[in-house]
């Protein structure tokens, strides 16, 4: 009975071909990849005289592709594999694109299985996307192929000047190998590239600094120029969705900028910046006596053996492992078949059962640095079951109330406790004051608000960071060393998707928070590398 049940579900599923084409427009471009500046027409009006033939590729152009094919994705997989049925098909296989620039493959990449949507591969076999969209940037899985092309040799190949912009789609399919079908569509646009705009720096003002509730204004001398020419840079759009740039020096603020619509009183969404809030908390907490110490176990605060896998190498996972993501929970936000990624966590009712049902793995781990997002949610709501009044009115209560922030959001677990994964929101100068904090070694307006034991432990190298050089790990803090004119400049930081940054300098007086709205972009951190070391530093460092 079962082999018959699962025989006629098979044939249910069985793969429709040669689909019923009737659009003269359509018919005339089956095979081609067509490009257009701005979104195109919806399918039944789509109009030729909109494709493009040649472009100039600026860093404010957008770019848009439409891809005409022959059939529908999944039947092409199917050609692959006959005789497998379309769910099996759509969770083994998808497009590879394959980029080229001036007839040489620059990067090639295999989707992965589930974008496009399943309905979408079934039955569309015409479709448009972005690669480029400046003013929805991150929304589409086009956009991400763009990004990686860009980020893996596309950026150093687009030159100024003229360049051919290939793109081949062909259909794969993974299983114990890799099979590769033939190209289903390509398309070529002729580029004139000119993204190294000309920077008049004598058309550019910088925002003229005023005092903020904890910060008065600094007279230091700096590279106006520098900052001007960085400025230019951002609204040129050489450096993408920068928001805000904050310069702190010797408690004073020195430089404020803001792009993008955004100004002082805009709340910016930093991600995983709000994880180092864990930490700081952590530290109050066990200031205040509602922790004994981060070496406490999770079995001290959760009975373990109510949840799925457990085990004493479980059982005594300590909450300095979640503070420097060493625990052995089976959790990688940087590989997407982990049991622990975040994205499997989000979905879920309950973020804490998640968690704690997921198995150790001490042979995969051993004790090293892996981002574990789901860990430091989870010290949060331990946080929030120790202090006497909830986690969100502790954090008002004693870290920001002394630190004179009133505006802020956070983002909420499903139980209604606040989301230590990260999102929480703030402007940038109050931002900076979190940094400052740090910087100041607990200590604001004269009263000890964080210990400088705590802050001791966070800023020491606790672990290095798994496939980085020369980059470490403290207690929701990292670590890293910028190189400026040959001398190297020590930060612990807190970091988030999209470009968001507080940087905490260790041997200069020096807060910097950028924000930026570059989110799932692979171009968003290193543009901010650059511009610390090319821009920030030089003009401030004395």
């Amino acid at each position: 009975m079962m082999l018959f049940y699962c025989s006629a579900i098979a044939q249910q599923a069985k793969v429709k071909t040669d689909p019923m084409i009737s659009n003269p427009i359509i018919k005339a471009n089956i095979g081609r990849i067509a490009f257009t500046a701005d979104k195109p027409n919806p399918i039944a009006t789509l109009d030729q005289s909109q494709f493009l033939d040649q472009y100039q590729l600026t860093n404010k152009s957008n770019l848009f592709i439409t891809v005409f094919l022959g059939n529908t994705m999944t039947s092409y997989l199917h050609q692959l594999a006959p005789e497998l049925d379309t769910n099996t098909l759509i969770k083994a296989g998808n497009y590879q694109f394959s980029f080229y620039i001036d007839e040489k493959l620059v990067y090639q990449t295999n989707l992965m299985p589930g974008a496009p949507r399943a309905n979408e591969q079934h039955t569309l076999t015409v479709w448009s996307k972005p690669l480029i969209d400046n003013q929805h940037e991150g929304a589409y899985w086009s956009q991400s192929a763009w990004n990686r092309f860009m980020f893996n040799g596309g950026d150093q190949a687009l030159t100024e000047g003229n360049h051919a912009l290939k793109i081949e789609l062909r259909p794969y399919l993974q299983s114990n190998t890799l099979i590769v079908g033939k190209v289903i569509a390509a398309g070529t646009l002729k580029l004139s590239v000119n993204r190294k705009p000309k920077v008049d720096l004598s058309k550019i003002e910088l925002m003229a600094v005023k005092p903020y509730d904890g910060f008065p204004v600094s007279n230091a001398s700096f590279d106006k120029n520098k900052i001007k020419a960085l400025k230019g840079n951002v609204e040129a759009g050489v450096f993408k969705h920068i928001t805000s740039i904050v310069v702190i020096k010797d408690g004073k603020l020195l430089i404020e900028e803001y792009f993008n619509t955004a100004n002082r009183d805009s709340l910016h969404d930093v991600r995983s910046v709000g994880k180092s809030f864990a930490s700081t908390i952590t530290g109050i907490a066990i200031n205040d006596g509602f922790l004994k110490s981060e070496n406490q176990t999770l079995t001290e605060f959760y009975d373990l053996k109510a949840y799925d896998h457990y085990s004493n190498r479980k059982a005594n996972t300590t909450l300095k492992e979640l503070l420097t993501m060493t625990s052995d929970f089976d959790g990688n936000d940087s590989d997407e078949d982990s049991p622990g990624n975040e994205e499997n966590m989000y979905p879920t009712p309950n973020w804490v059962k998640f968690t704690l049902d997921l198995p150790v793995d001490t042979m995969k781990y051993k004790g090293q640095w892996h981002y574990f997002t789901a860990g430091s949610m989870l010290l949060g709501s331990i946080l929030d079951k120790l202090v006497p009044i909830s986690f969100e009115n502790y954090a008002e209560k004693k870290l920001f109330k002394p630190l004179h922030i009133s505006r802020y959001e956070w983002q909420y677990t499903p139980q209604k406790v606040v989301s230590t994964a990260g999102g929480i929101r703030m402007n940038a100068v109050d931002f900076a004051k979190y940094g400052q904090l740090y910087k100041n070694n607990g200590l604001w307006e004269g009263q000890q608000v964080l210990s400088k034991e705590w802050i001791d432990k966070t800023f020491t190298k606790q672990t290095p960071v798994t496939g980085r050089s020369d980059e470490y790990y403290g207690y929701l803090f990292w670590n890293k060393k910028y190189k400026v004119q040959g001398k190297e400049y020590e930060t612990f930081y807190c970091t988030g998707n999209g470009g968001n940054k507080i940087f905490v300098f260790k041997d200069q007086p020096l807060v910097i928070v950028i924000t930026a709205t570059a989110f799932g972009t692979a171009y968003a951190h290193p543009q901010v590398d650059r511009m610390m070391e090319e821009y920030i530093l030089p003009a401030v460092i004395e």
